[in-house]
């Protein structure tokens, strides 16, 4: 563990996570992790490795099958809607969570649900679109939107609600040159604003930079955690994850930005 994390406190804990599916298979294997407020966690594995899945029962929405997830010390079956606004999902496909009407409706579609005071909603909404470069576009269909600029705004409706904790789910997937640099200075941003960003990728090369602690999923089992230059140091050929630095001069170089 890198002594940064060991000054924060736990926000996640989980432990002896299993995820057994009805033909026998095990997406989650026996799971222990600590995941610390205000750090930045890049969970690197190969398409199968069960990110997806992590990202799920963190989030609530899959129950595992055997072990326990704690949310600032607490199960997370006992967070109920509060859990809504503190930790924010962004899908691989941004379409699938984009509903409003207008850039600015979808935005304010997740404040609203919480029941937010309205005056909340309104500086909320305007100060993420000004941060987030969307205020020009607040009138848009989302439709009409890049995929990096949905994704974005996927970002912008999470933040207007309150969301400290940032789960993505393989943010560049799909994405052009010009939307990857407008995801990477988004977790830029946060990072400086001390959210706690947990990222689930295989693109170790666009982002690698911006963490704190590397952690290497490979089917279902958590094989390696630690600073990532170390963890990169230890990787095994059979965890299905490539070394980027071939191309970078150390861990800290290797982003797009």
């Amino acid at each position: 563990m890198n002594d940064t994390a060991n000054e924060r406190k736990v926000l996640f804990s989980v432990q002896g996570l299993i995820k057994k599916f009805p033909n026998g298979h095990e997406g989650a294997a026996g799971i222990d992790l600590e995941i610390y407020e205000g750090e930045s966690l890049l969970i690197a594995g190969s398409n199968g490795s069960g990110k997806t899945l992590l990202m799920r029962m963190f989030s609530g929405l899959t129950e595992p099958s055997a072990g326990k997830i704690l949310y600032k010390g607490k199960p997370l079956s006992e967070w109920g809607n509060l859990l809504r606004g503190s930790i924010g999902l962004v899908f691989q496909d941004a379409d699938a969570q984009l509903i409003g009407e207008t850039v600015e409706e979808d935005m304010r579609f997740g404040p609203v649900n919480l029941k937010l005071e309205k005056s909340l909603i309104d500086t909320r909404v305007n100060n993420v679109m000004e941060k987030l470069g969307l205020k020009e576009k607040k009138a848009y269909p989302p439709r009409r939107l890049s995929g990096g600029e949905k994704r974005r705004l996927a970002i912008a409706g999470i933040l207007a609600m309150g969301c400290e904790t940032v789960i993505m789910d393989e943010p560049f997937a799909n994405l052009d040159w010009p939307g990857i640099i407008q995801v990477l200075k988004i977790i830029q941003e946060l990072k400086k604003q001390s959210n706690t960003l947990i990222i689930l990728t295989h693109e170790l090369e666009k982002v690698l930079a911006f963490a704190d602690r590397l952690v290497i999923l490979d089917r279902g089992r958590i094989r390696d955690s630690g600073k990532p230059e170390e963890v990169l140091n230890r990787l095994e050929p059979e965890w299905g994850v490539r070394d980027p630095r071939h191309s970078y001069q150390s861990a800290s170089d290797c982003t797009w930005l």
